[in-house]
C-alpha cells in the first residue's frame, strides 16, 4: 500500500466552502435523511448497570431487559431516520448520527457550532468492521488489545465511507467504546456512526445528560446511561486517548485522554515517531473533542 496522502493547502483552504449534504455515500439507501424535527426530545433511561461492558442486557430483571430493548430500538429508529441521538460512552456523553447521511452530519456541526474542518469520529460495533472502512496497517492483535476501549485509533479511510464525512482529510478516527449499549447500538444499526462529544464546541464535555440540556431541543433522542466518571475530576472530561496508526510500523499519541495509564507496551509492533504529521494533530487545529 502507498503512503498516506496529505491534502494540499489549496484543498484545505477550500474546505470552508464545501457544503455538508451534497451526497449520501455507499450505504445511503439504508437511511432516510430527515433533519431533526425540533418538536421536543424523547429521553429514555438505561437500566442501571447497563454501562458495564461485561453485563449489558444479559443481566437484570425482565423490566430492565424491556427498558434496554426499548432504548436500543428507539435509537436505531432515530438514527436510520437521519436523527441525532445523545448517547453514553465509556468516556463522555456523545452525539451520534448515521455517517452515511450527509444531512445528519451537517446537523451535528450546526448543533455544536463546530467548525466544519474539525473531524467527527466513526463508531463501530466490532473490530472486524474496521477493515471495511479503513486501510489497516497494524496487526489485528493490536486492534483487539486496544478495542473495545477508551481510545480513538486514527487510520487511513477507505472508499466505503461517505465522502461528506471529514472531506478534508484522508484519515479517520475509529471508536469502539467499552460500553455495552454503544456496541450493541452500532452492531444493530449495521453501519458506521459519526460520533462527537455532547457539548457546544469549546465548552466542557458532558458526564451526565443534564450538562448538555441546552442541546436537547435539537436532538431526536437522549439515552440516559447515568453519570460517567467523577464530575469533579478534570481528567474524566478529557475524552478518549487518540492514537495515530496511519503510518506502517509507527504510532503517535496525538492526544492523551482519560486513560492516563495506557500501556504503551502493547505497541511493540510499532515504534514511536514524535514528529509524524497528522491532520488530526493539535497543531493543525483539526483535532477537537472526540468522545
Amino acid at each position: 500500500m502507498g503512503p498516506v496522502r496529505t491534502p494540499s493547502p489549496a484543498v484545505l483552504g477550500a474546505v470552508e466552502a464545501a457544503a455538508m449534504g451534497l451526497g449520501e455515500g455507499s450505504l445511503a439507501p439504508r437511511v432516510g435523511c430527515l433533519p431533526p424535527s425540533g418538536l421536543g426530545v424523547r429521553l429514555l433511561q438505561l437500566p442501571r448497570g447497563g454501562a458495564d461492558s461485561r453485563v449489558g442486557r444479559a443481566a437484570g430483571s425482565k423490566r430492565d431487559l424491556e427498558g434496554w430493548s426499548e432504548a436500543l430500538s428507539a435509537a436505531v429508529t432515530a438514527l436510520r431516520a437521519g436523527g441525532l441521538v445523545a448517547v453514553p460512552t465509556d468516556t463522555l456523553y456523545g452525539v451520534a448520527c448515521s455517517a452515511c447521511c450527509s444531512a445528519a452530519l451537517g446537523a451535528v456541526y450546526s448543533l455544536k457550532g463546530r467548525c466544519q474542518t474539525k473531524p467527527l469520529a466513526v463508531c463501530l460495533g466490532r473490530v472486524a468492521d474496521i477493515y471495511r472502512y479503513c486501510r489497516v496497517r497494524v496487526p489485528r492483535e493490536l486492534l483487539e488489545d486496544l478495542l473495545p476501549g477508551p481510545v480513538t485509533l486514527v487510520m487511513e479511510r477507505s472508499g466505503e465511507l461517505n465522502k461528506d464525512l471529514n472531506p478534508f482529510t484522508p484519515l479517520v478516527g475509529i471508536r469502539i467504546p467499552d460500553h455495552a449499549f454503544m456496541r450493541e447500538l452500532a452492531q444493530t444499526f449495521s453501519g458506521p456512526l459519526a460520533l462527537t462529544s455532547a457539548n457546544i464546541s469549546s465548552q466542557p464535555s458532558s458526564l451526565n445528560v443534564k450538562e448538555f440540556q441546552d442541546l436537547w431541543p435539537q436532538l431526536s433522542l437522549v439515552i440516559d446511561g447515568g453519570p460517567i466518571g467523577d464530575a469533579k475530576s478534570p481528567e474524566c472530561r478529557l475524552g478518549s486517548t487518540v492514537v495515530d496508526l496511519s503510518v506502517p510500523g509507527k504510532y503517535r499519541i496525538i492526544r492523551p485522554g482519560c486513560t492516563l495509564s495506557l500501556d504503551l507496551g502493547i505497541f511493540t509492533v510499532c515504534s514511536p515517531v514524535p514528529g509524524i504529521h497528522s491532520l488530526f494533530s493539535p497543531a493543525s487545529g483539526l483535532l477537537s473533542r472526540l468522545c
